[in-house]
């Protein structure tokens, strides 16, 4: 049933509608379709990340769970497609936060999937390694500006803490660009993005304070960053948790501890007037 039959049935007058043959998809069985997916990606990365998988298997598995995505995509009907308009028209059917939660989610699990080419890319770039990279920092960017577009649109500002561990997550990957992009355009978008995920990020914290978790794992990656920017974007368990433990504290990637201070966008090189 599509949600905006639902949300026109009242106690008093019941379900008046007639029901279609042809029923528009419903926010939520697409939703369904999507976490479906993801528990997959999280499986896959797991699997790699204990050695589980050999190469071939590995861009078997992956290139499948690609396709997936893409299936999930290309069925979408145009009324559920990530546009403004729709945004806009979900927005005003008191909708709007449930459609921008179903991209969160798609393209969230398109930069899990892909991240493990992060590394890979700025290692020895081929051709694949370069393509699978793009895909990754072209989810994490759109994940990013739909996020910025929830703050423009009535009602539909995403506040809750999930937002903060997605975010962390595009939020290294554009500390992956700035760390080995030479672009400077590329560099320019990524330190920007970098700078109004630091804000949003701020404001989570002062609604949640679940949300000092969040930041503290961004934290610790940063560290890792300073310390071997050539090794902390590997797929190891190490980083698998980071990916997929959103609730729980991670350790220094070194195994050491750190002062456990706060910090700053100036620890990452940005300075903000």
């Amino acid at each position: 049933m599509d949600e905006v039959v639902f949300l026109g049935m009242s106690r008093e007058n019941g379900f008046n509608n007639t029901i279609q043959t042809a029923r528009k998809s419903s926010l939520l069985a697409e939703m369904v379709r999507l976490n479906h997916i993801l528990q997959q990606i999280n499986d896959f990365n797991i699997r790699v990340a204990e050695s589980q998988l050999n190469s071939v298997a590995i861009f078997t598995d992956l290139e499948y769970l690609s396709s997936q995505l893409d299936r999930w995509l290309d069925e979408l009907p145009d009324h559920i497609r990530d546009t403004r308009e729709n945004l806009e028209r979900f927005a005003a059917l008191g909708l709007g936060r449930v459609f921008l939660a179903i991209y969160l989610g798609y393209y969230h699990f398109g930069q899990m999937l892909f991240y493990r080419f992060l590394h890979e890319d700025s290692q020895s770039t081929t051709p694949r390694s370069r393509h699978y990279a793009n895909k990754c920092k072209d989810h994490a960017g759109r994940l990013c500006d739909i996020v910025y577009s929830s703050e423009t649109v009535p009602n539909c500002d995403v506040k809750y803490n999930m937002v903060g561990h997605v975010l962390v997550i595009a939020s290294t990957i554009q500390i992956h660009s700035l760390l080995f992009e030479s672009n400077d355009t590329n560099l320019a978008l990524a330190k920007a993005r970098l700078e109004k995920n630091f804000c949003i990020l701020t404001e989570l914290c002062a609604l949640w304070a679940t949300m000092d978790v969040c930041m503290d794992r961004l934290m610790a990656f940063h560290k890792a960053c300073r310390e071997s920017a050539g090794t902390s974007f590997c797929m190891d368990q190490w980083m698998v948790r980071f990916l997929v433990e959103f609730a729980s504290p991670v350790t220094d990637k070194s195994s050491h501890s750190g002062d456990g201070g706060r910090w700053s966008l100036a620890e990452l090189g940005i300075t903000t007037v």
